[in-house]
């Protein structure tokens, strides 16, 4: 595998292009959150399959799939990335997270597990911090139950760990994530055996978009407070969700400030995040720059486009 180009401003996040003998090609994204140092938050951004199967309706990654990354492959990502700033292999930041979240659902290759358990002894990095975001697919049992103990016997208050979720409504998850996924009483119990007092709590995140339900009692019902967190975010200008009529609600502050409410009054913690709208441009989000590449679009898809001044009253964290 090569790095055959690259896009984006070291100072926000920049875009690697690689490819396989055989002409496949992934990406890999390393970023910062301004204005915190690198020296202060890391993050990677890696693929574990080629494209995805699920096909979600907001995702680009999902416009094509040809199989699953080796452990070899999901490391030459974050070699590269660590041998570019860090050659001795020692990472210095106070929080060093590599997400398993670029191209493919991470639960659908147990390629992951294996690249998580030697991740301590490969890097000198005490800010290590893993992190999982999954639809929670049916049919990969095995997946979550090694998850859990990998986590326990290496990451405890040092793992990240998020439901990709979007919907509270079954069939409108549906339409979204087109898969066999758990529902919700099925997360919640995955979400009890995996956190430990020591963790930060579990993300349940929701890209809000016009028309898709989150309910917040049905959230309460399901899940505890102490253990779940509630993630808010844009939906990401992709292609995909261009071509599916989807339009982002987050903006709309008559939204999402009566959605932030009520979300903690049902007792839950809520974090509201955008990242930087440059990353649009780049082409970081969603896995959307290999498909533009593939398809050989110039423009990117229109982006959302907001006032800081909008936030305040949500309590905007950069997790």
């Amino acid at each position: 595998m090569k790095v055959i180009s690259k896009l984006g401003d070291e100072k926000i996040a920049t875009v690697f292009i690689a490819q396989t003998e055989d002409k496949q090609k992934i990406e890999f994204v390393e970023s910062v959150e301004p204005p915190i140092s690198r020296e202060e938050k890391w993050v990677n951004i890696v693929s574990t399959l080629f494209g995805c199967p699920v096909g979600c309706n907001m995702c680009d990654a999902g416009s094509g799939y040809s199989g699953k990354l080796t452990v070899e492959q999901i490391l030459f990502q974050i070699d590269y990335l660590v041998q570019h700033r860090y050659p001795d292999l020692n990472i210095p930041a106070k929080k060093w997270k590599i997400q398993f979240a670029r191209m493919g659902e991470p639960a659908l290759n147990p390629a992951v597990l294996e690249v998580l358990r030697c991740l301590p002894d490969r890097y000198s990095a005490p800010g290590l911090m893993p992190s999982i975001s999954t639809i929670a697919p049916r049919g990969v049992q095995n997946f979550f139950d090694e998850l859990v103990e990998i986590h326990s016997n290496l990451f405890i208050g040092h793992f990240q760990f998020q439901f990709s979720v979007h919907s509270t409504d079954p069939v409108q998850r549906k339409q979204l994530i087109p898969a066999r996924t758990w529902d919700l009483t099925e997360m919640a119990d995955y979400g009890e055996r995996f956190f430990t007092p020591r963790d930060r709590k579990i993300a349940l995140n929701f890209a809000l978009m016009e028309g898709v339900t989150v309910d917040p009692k049905v959230l309460r019902d399901h899940f505890n407070p102490e253990m779940f967190i509630i993630k808010l975010t844009p939906l990401n200008p992709t292609f995909r969700a261009g071509e599916n009529n989807l339009l982002s609600s987050f903006m709309k502050p008559e939204h999402r400030d009566k959605l932030v409410k009520e979300l903690k009054a049902h007792g839950f913690e809520v974090i509201v995040s955008l990242g930087e709208l440059e990353e649009n441009a780049i082409g970081s989000n969603c896995g959307q720059y290999v498909s533009a590449m593939e398809n050989r679009i110039i423009e990117e898809p229109e982006a959302y486009s907001y006032e800081k001044e909008e936030l305040v009253a949500c309590e905007l964290i950069n997790e």
